[in-house]
């Protein structure tokens, strides 16, 4: 096993930044239906950085681990570089190639932060739905 699979491993059995926050300032959640993967991510910003993050949910190894890890990397990074990571970012964090397949559970992680980053309050249509609209 190489060093990149250990610390995958590692993230999955003891992932970082595990739980819930108490009123977070961004929060969304997004599953993979195809793999069953869920993944929910709660961040706390101050003055435009992100001061605390953590995730919840389940899934496969890979979708868990790149979510622990991606939670690890921008914990304190100012929010308009968290709007700027891309799919490479995320491969060079895990370390390994990913497949078609394998690439969606890698992704979620990045998927989810980024929905929430941008504004997304929830769901699509869940906006209208709590206020009347």
């Amino acid at each position: 096993m190489n060093i990149y699979e250990e610390d995958i491993l590692d993230h999955y059995e003891s992932p970082s930044n595990y739980g819930t926050l108490e009123d977070p300032d961004i929060s969304y959640e997004e599953d993979n239906p195809l793999c069953g993967d869920k993944i929910r991510m709660e961040l706390k910003v101050e003055d435009g950085i992100v001061a605390d993050i953590r995730f919840s949910g389940h899934g496969c190894t890979i979708s868990q681990a790149a979510a622990s890890m991606l939670t690890e990397k921008i914990k304190g990074q100012p929010l308009d570089e968290v709007k700027k990571l891309s799919k490479d970012d995320i491969l060079e964090m895990l370390g390994i190639p990913l497949g078609p397949v394998r690439l969606k559970c890698g992704l979620l992680a990045l998927k989810v932060l980024k929905a929430g980053a941008y504004g997304l309050k929830g769901w699509p249509g869940e906006e209208d739905e709590e206020s009347g609209e």
